[in-house]
């Protein structure tokens, strides 16, 4: 990865030696079966109950925090949506997979949203038309139906205005709406699939945009969560977690503050904060939020992103800075941009962060009960079949 972009200032030295100590964080995997002798036993017999008589989690002044919880409800209803729209399902997952959507013919939206890569891509930033890099890492489409609004900015309001921005954007598939349906209706297949699930009763029936979207935000709905180690001890699976991993857990919800902003069935508060990367003023400004809105208060905001499925959405945070979890537990244990002398004009960090003097074995901890959020193995899901 290349960090050349840190100038030498106290934030980018901090930056830098973060990002590289993230790196030798990936090749010294940690053990989850290892035995946590510290942990005392009158902790992990406290998690190893009912949620309601957990510990309680921190709490933060004029802030309601939702209890973490179980994802099999929501895999429910997301199975019956599917069963009862089978055929829109099908129709929008083919669009998903197809390059012709693109105005090279080569670009799908499956090109930066992999289902073994959390339906994400695992680069840093995006690549697009003509192989153009992207301006922010490609979020994960996993349970995208329960987020709102949407991208690290929030600048769609729903799944279906969201389906139809990356056909647009000159550096993603690089079309336009009429381009992309006037294609679309050329192909006899999918003019004779849009006709039965639209409008089954008109003849010469045109594809039109708002069909297009919903087709393709149906089939993103879908894109679920399998349960997690955690979601089977929450289930009441007691031994699904080891002490370790129990004493990240409680970490998660205390000390560490991550329950502040992760929070709830997905681990986001569906909310908009500043971290400190809108390396505001500089080579890499990204000022969020701001630039959909132009709105003040939203300069150097991002979307807080769910945490199901962290192991396989890597590399994190908007920019991608960090190839591993370890990375961006470091940068937040030291309390991110904390204290930092802000330039005229540039937002101040969110005050929900500050630094929090985990212990090396606290954060190993932590990033094992993170990886319990995560199935064991990535899906794989094979390309469909394209109508001609």
């Amino acid at each position: 990865m290349n960090i050349s972009f840190c100038k030498p200032s106290i934030l980018s030295l901090l930056i830098c030696s973060l990002v590289a100590a993230s790196f030798n964080a990936q090749s010294k995997s940690v053990n989850a079966k290892e035995e946590f002798t510290e942990s005392p036993n009158a902790l992990t017999s406290a998690y190893r109950k009912p949620l309601d008589a957990w510990p309680p989690a921190i709490q933060v002044e004029n802030l309601k925090i939702t209890e973490l919880g179980s994802i099999n409800a929501y895999i429910a209803q997301i199975k019956e949506f599917k069963e009862n729209n089978a055929d829109k399902v099908r129709l929008g997952k083919q669009l998903f997979f197809d390059p012709r959507l693109s105005r090279s013919n080569q670009i799908a939206c499956a090109s930066c949203h992999d289902a073994q890569l959390g339906w994400a891509d695992g680069k840093r930033k995006a690549l697009g038309h003509n192989r153009q890099q992207g301006l922010r890492n490609s979020m994960s489409l996993l349970n995208v139906s329960a987020f709102q609004p949407l991208f690290w900015d929030g600048r769609a309001q729903s799944l279906q205005h969201q389906a139809l921005m990356p056909i647009q954007d000159s550096l993603e598939m690089h079309s336009t709406l009429p381009e992309a349906l006037s294609k679309l209706n050329q192909i006899t297949g999918y003019r004779q699939q849009f006709a039965a699930i639209y409008q089954p009763q008109q003849v010469n029936t045109t594809i039109s945009a708002e069909q297009l979207a919903d087709a393709l935000a149906s089939f993103q709905k879908t894109l679920v969560s399998r349960p997690s180690r955690f979601d089977r001890f929450v289930e009441g699976d007691y031994q699904q977690l080891n002490d370790r991993e129990i004493n990240g857990l409680h970490l998660f919800r205390t000390k560490a503050r991550c329950i502040v902003c992760h929070q709830g069935t997905f681990l986001t508060d569906n909310k908009f904060h500043h971290t400190g990367l809108s390396y505001y003023g500089r080579k890499f400004e990204d000022l969020g939020r701001f630039n959909s809105t132009a709105q003040e208060e939203d300069k150097g905001l991002f979307r807080t992103p769910g945490l199901r499925g962290i192991k396989h959405t890597g590399p994190y945070m908007h920019n991608g800075l960090f190839p591993s979890i370890r990375g961006v537990l470091n940068m937040y244990n030291a309390g991110m941009t904390f204290r930092k002398k802000l330039k005229p004009g540039e937002p101040a960090l969110s005050p929900l962060i500050q630094p929090l003097n985990l212990t090396k074995n606290e954060l190993q901890d932590l990033e094992l009960f993170l990886l319990t959020l995560s199935s064991e193995n990535s899906r794989y899901v094979a390309t469909p079949t394209l109508p001609n």
